[in-house]
């Protein structure tokens, strides 16, 4: 008798005729069981046969006793893989060599009330049993294997704890089994169903999939399972489009909602942890509906193998995975079962009503006559063409590895000793003994498979990866593509083996960005779900799916697919190129043309046209338009320290020279024709110190601006990085840009003014007066340089080098073509109006329509006839 206190009344629904109360339902008076004998039992918990309720007991009687309704094809076959791998253990001259097992079947009725009342007839020995009393005096008995569902092994688990009584399940994967505080006697040849949740999970993870739907039930382990998987796939960057809980019992109502937000999800993986029948129920609804190319996974292979034999499945289902743990398989099981006869096993309580449900036959009995067309039972036929479906993942030799787990627990326990160094006798141990030796039992069967459990009882295994994979007809079939294995986890990672050219779906919010893109998330949506925008230039993205573009170096610029980086190259103004050197040639034309028309006045400098004009100032001002024309050439080449030094201060010095002296000669003009009378003061301005003065104060103030310039912040070279993205631009950095637009201004001011004079004094009468000629070239002077400075501050790169160099060539060509071509056309083709005689007589003619006028003006207006005479 085991010291150990159980309440009776726990038990008091479960026996039949011990107590009188009354009760809802009974358990059926016979109930089958297939017993051996043997020098140590191992008991056997199955779900063979099922009850049929009917009608509940009204409370005013005894009910009558259940019966059984149907059989359990899978249920038996595991059943028989436990009597094979006992008989297998029996004929080993190796494991166990002095003892044999025996063993006692029992049906749990796949009910908690079932496989309470069989566990603990198991333990009392009795048929009505009596908790905490034993009547057995033979073989001691070693442990319990079973049962297939967890909410059965749960009820089993917590009434074996209380004795440390060894229980093995084949089939319970339920996570709250494996907390040894409240199952300390259970272990179970399958790992946690959070271990395999977490296993598929990471799965998905590894094929890298982005956007996926959840569907779990509406139960502990479905919230458990939903909720690891989302902190997985969310700490590695998944995105979840929605988890659905479904309902344990079978709701139409929820079915059809989970289907409307499926066919409007753009996610194609599909994560369950499901119930079959719901599993079921929802590709059906989706049949209905246009939704295709799904690919669904779970943790349990069987759910696939159940999906991809739905007629037109293949309408819905894009491809399945599922996983399977690995474990022992039973050689010669096949065989073993080919060769079952009921005449072999009298003893099976069982085998006549599996035979009757496997081959729809009855058996005959002497007592009745044969109904015509009923099949008889002749007890030959052979299992060998019943094959249970999906044999590839049914386990029906579950429960194989567990009767090798205890038989080496009891072999390890007889031949060590694990209590206090003693040998133990395989007829006198406690069952905690074993349960001890059990947990730490390391070993392997014989098809070479690994057998250890961890320290929550739960087997070490790894696990298979099987796919349905769609065939061009349209038919689905599970192909072993992998496996994952726990033992070599890190944390929570698991090392994947996979077969090579695997082709696996995608399921992605949105399109992979390509290199030269970056990602740009979409507002109210998940992170996965974004889209693709190129880098902007001098950025790129050398790799998929990046979330922001980086920045070339400075030295380099972003390729035209934006995906990788270019050295830039140097570039300036050179005089090899076609632009440097077309803008050279009209430099040197200019200054070529400056020096012939400087040639022309000085070989008829005696001329009257020469000589009315100022000589000297004429001569000063071709010299100065010679250089400002050549000045052009230290703007062309590669930038240097002397080259930037000279560039803006040569142009303003030559510039103001040029300007100063039309300056000069306006004023000239205009202060000869305000001379009236002898001995006026005004006619010190005309002697020709007056005009080289001006044109040395308005030079030397330049000179002064330009060594202020050169002395604080002078130009220097410079590497523009900006302006141009593949090409890094030498030029001429200014730079104080405050002086460089003082020097400017001040030449402006100039122009402006010397325009301002010589366009007030065109009208003064002289046959050779040039302020007609001088006012059309400052304008064109004072344009160019007014259109000069928005194209200079809007040019980049070696374009603002070209406008300038355009602006000073075209205000030089103003400047020498409107001044001075006129006179050259008289001197050189026009002699005979450039003498003293012509001079006269153009005198003579300007004074008499002089006189004129002032006549016209005097006259009254009522004679005109004096006018027209």
């Amino acid at each position: 008798m085991w010291l150990c206190t159980l309440l009776p009344v726990l038990f008091c629904c479960l026996s039949g005729s011990a107590f009188s109360a009354p009760r809802a339902w009974l358990l059926p008076s016979q109930r089958p069981r297939f017993d051996r004998p043997g020098d140590v039992i191992v008991g056997g918990s199955f779900s063979i046969f099922d009850l049929s309720i009917g009608n509940l007991s009204d409370f005013t009687a005894l009910p009558s006793g259940l019966v059984a309704s149907g059989v359990s094809n899978w249920g038996y076959r595991v059943a028989q893989s436990f009597v094979f791998a006992i008989e297998e253990i029996n004929r080993s001259a190796y494991l166990l060599p002095n003892v044999t097992l025996g063993f006692s079947i029992r049906n749990s009725w796949d009910s908690v009330h079932g496989a309470l009342h069989e566990t603990m007839s198991f333990l009392t020995g009795q048929e009505e049993p009596i908790p905490n009393y034993t009547c057995q005096h033979g073989s001691p008995q070693a442990a319990l294997v079973g049962d297939t569902r967890s909410s059965l092994s749960v009820s089993m688990a917590r009434l074996l704890g209380l004795y440390k009584f060894p229980q093995v399940s084949y089939s319970s994967s339920l996570p709250s089994l494996s907390d040894k505080i409240q199952f300390p006697s259970f272990l179970r040849t399958l790992t946690s169903d959070l271990i395999s949740s977490l296993a598929v999970t990471l799965l998905i993870i590894h094929f890298q999939w982005s956007w996926v739907i959840i569907l779990a039930h509406d139960d502990d382990f479905g919230q458990q399972a939903s909720s690891l998987a989302t902190q997985k796939l969310s700490t590695a960057g998944v995105c979840i489009d929605f988890t659905f809980h479904v309902p344990s019992h079978e709701s139409m109502g929820k079915i059809e909602e989970i289907v409307q937000k499926m066919q409007k999800s753009t996610a194609r993986v599909v994560l369950v942890f499901l119930s079959n029948s719901n599993f079921q129920l929802i590709l059906y609804g989706l049949l209905d509906v246009p939704v295709s190319g799904q690919v669904w996974v779970s943790k349990g292979a069987l759910h696939m193998a159940l999906a991809l034999n739905i007629p037109g499945v293949s309408q819905v289902l894009h491809s399945t995975f599922g996983l399977l743990y690995h474990s022992s398989r039973a050689i010669g099981f096949p065989e073993f079962l080919a060769h079952l006869r009921p005449s072999q096993t009298p003893e099976d309580m069982f085998i006549k009503k599996f035979w009757e449900f496997t081959f729809d036959c009855t058996w005959p009995h002497q007592s009745s006559t044969v109904t015509e067309g009923v099949q008889l039972c002749l007890g030959n036929e052979s299992l060998k063409n019943k094959q249970y479906p999906f044999a590839e993942v049914s386990k029906i030799d579950a429960a194989y590895t567990a009767v090798y787990s205890i038989a080496h627990a009891l072999q390890d326990m007889i031949t060590h000793g694990h209590q206090h160094g003693k040998v133990t006798d395989s007829q006198d141990f406690q069952p905690w003994q074993l349960l001890q030796a059990l947990r730490k039992v390391h070993f392997k069967t014989p098809d070479g498979s690994e057998i250890i459990f961890d320290a929550n009882g739960d087997l070490v295994t790894k696990f298979d990866i099987l796919q349905g994979q769609k065939t061009p007809e349209g038919v689905f079939h599970l192909v072993h593509i992998g496996m994952i294995d726990p033992q070599v986890s890190l944390g929570s990672k698991m090392k994947f083996h996979l077969m090579e050219d695997l082709h696996v779906p995608t399921s992605v919010c949105s399109e992979s960005c390509l290199p030269g893109f970056s990602q740009v998330p979409r507002l109210g949506a998940p992170h996965c779900c974004f889209d693709c925008s190129p880098c902007p230039e001098g950025q790129f993205a050398d790799q998929r799916d990046m979330k922001s573009c980086l920045l070339c170096p400075r030295e380099q610029y972003s390729s035209h697919t934006r995906d990788h980086c270019l050295p830039r190259t140097e570039i300036f103004l050179a005089f090899e190129e076609p632009l440097g050197f077309m803008l050279a040639l009209v430099s040197l034309f200019l200054a070529g043309l400056a020096v012939l028309v400087l040639g022309v006045f000085l070989k008829h400098r005696d001329s009257p046209v020469v000589r009315a004009n100022n000589r000297s100032l004429s001569y000063l001002l071709l010299l100065s338009l010679c250089l400002c024309a050549l000045c052009a050439l230290l703007f062309l080449g590669r930038p240097s320290v002397s080259t930037c030094l000279l560039r803006q201060t040569t142009f303003a010095v030559v510039f103001t020279v040029a300007v100063s002296s039309v300056l000069a000669k306006t004023l000239t003009v205009v202060l000869a024709f305000r001379v009236t009378r002898p001995g006026d003061r005004i006619r010190v301005c005309l002697s020709p110190g007056a005009s080289t003065s001006v044109v040395l104060i308005a030079s030397f103030m330049q000179v002064v601006l330009c060594g202020v310039w050169l002395a604080t912040s002078p130009p220097f070279p410079d590497r523009d990085m900006v302006s141009e993205p593949q090409h890094i631009v030498i030029q001429c950095q200014e730079g104080s840009g405050t002086i460089f637009f003082c020097v400017l201004g001040y030449l402006g001011f100039l122009a402006v003014g010397t325009f301002s004079v010589a366009f007030l004094a065109r009208g003064l009468p002289d046959v050779f007066n040039e302020t007609k000629f001088l006012t059309f070239s400052m304008l064109l002077f004072c344009s160019v340089w007014t259109a000069f400075l928005p194209l200079y501050h809007s040019a980049r790169g070696k374009s603002t080098v070209a406008v300038e160099i355009f602006s000073i060539l075209a205000s030089t060509a103003g400047l020498l073509g409107g001044i001075f071509i006129p006179k050259c056309y008289i001197i050189l083709l026009k002699p005979g109006r450039n003498t003293a005689a012509w001079l006269r007589q153009g005198h003579r003619a300007q004074q008499e329509r002089q006189s004129g006028m002032l006549q016209r003006r005097c006259v009254p207006r009522s004679t005109p006839q004096t006018f027209m005479t």
